[in-house]
């Protein structure tokens, strides 16, 4: 079986679609259809079911996954290890996380990697969901709540910290706020309860809030922006909030919420220098920003 096979079985079994395995390996359609149906009759096996709606793996073809991306990353690794300088990381990595991370997180410790390796690729997906690493949608992904399945390694990066904010204006526009009852005229800003895909992200159920907010969007960021103009109240991570001086803390003793991140990776990739690395970077420079006294500290 050569690699060069396994290499397209893997862009269709990732991408589901002839057209877009063909881009991710420079290859037409057509080309990629027939070193598939190659490729099951070498094995004698099915390793695909066609439809309209693209390939589904088969049950031998999941089997043949499982082995594929073990001999991809043990090909990655040697790569980097015979032809990569020692002291310098080449190649691509991604990494996927919620865009509140992404904006507010990564930004330092990605350009911090991408500096000291020029001859790295660092992509960074910033998007409200979650990724499949079995998929290869990204190399490490950020998650709320750690994955109970899957040949993955989880690792805690640290807890943070939520309050319900809004500017200061709509706050004394409200006054006096003393408790929930208070603010039943103010606009709430929040998910969209149907687009939720971490259920640590459903806060107003929590809150005991029936009805969705007046205000909802899967992205974060756009919920900031609606804080920030002030058009409502929003619960927002304090990492966030704290780098906006005009929004101030609404009802800290009242609302305050603990959630945690975590960093996912495959095992296959446990000797990818450039993964490892970035781990690593990923890490030190969250905890830094999110555990107080944890740069000074040097974790």
């Amino acid at each position: 079986m050569k690699w060069d096979d396994l290499r397209v079985f893997l862009a269709v079994a990732r991408q589901s679609r002839l057209l877009a395995a063909g881009r991710s390996l420079a290859l037409d359609p057509a080309t990629v259809g027939r070193r598939i149906t190659a490729l099951e009759e070498a094995l004698g096996a099915r390793l695909f079911d066609r439809s309209p709606q693209g390939y589904a793996m088969t049950e031998t073809g999941r089997s043949l996954l499982v082995h594929a991306q073990a001999m991809e990353a043990q090909a990655s690794a040697a790569s980097e290890e015979i032809g990569g300088r020692a002291d310098s990381l080449s190649g691509i990595v991604r990494i996927g996380a919620p865009d509140g991370v992404s904006n507010y997180l990564l930004v330092d410790a990605c350009e911090a990697l991408s500096r000291d390796n020029p001859d790295l690729q660092v992509q960074a997906v910033a998007l409200p969901r979650m990724f499949s690493l079995s998929k290869r949608e990204a190399d490490l992904a950020i998650t709320l709540s750690p994955p109970s399945a899957g040949r993955l390694t989880v690792r805690k990066i640290a807890d943070y910290r939520l309050h319900l904010y809004a500017r200061s204006d709509v706050v004394a526009a409200a006054a006096p706020v003393r408790g929930l009852e208070d603010l039943r005229g103010v606009r709430g800003i929040g998910f969209i309860s149907d687009m939720i895909f971490d259920k640590e992200l459903d806060y107003y159920a929590l809150l005991g809030r029936e009805s969705e907010p007046a205000l909802t969007s899967n992205s974060l960021i756009m919920q900031l922006s609606w804080c920030l103009r002030g058009c409502g109240l929003c619960i927002l991570p304090d990492f966030v909030a704290r780098e906006h001086g005009e929004l101030e803390v609404v009802l800290p003793e009242e609302i305050g919420l603990t959630r945690a991140f975590y960093l996912v990776r495959h095992q296959d990739d446990a000797r990818v220098a450039r993964i490892n690395r970035m781990a690593e970077v990923i890490v030190e420079w969250m905890r830094s920003a999110l555990i107080p006294g944890e740069a000074a500290r040097g974790a």
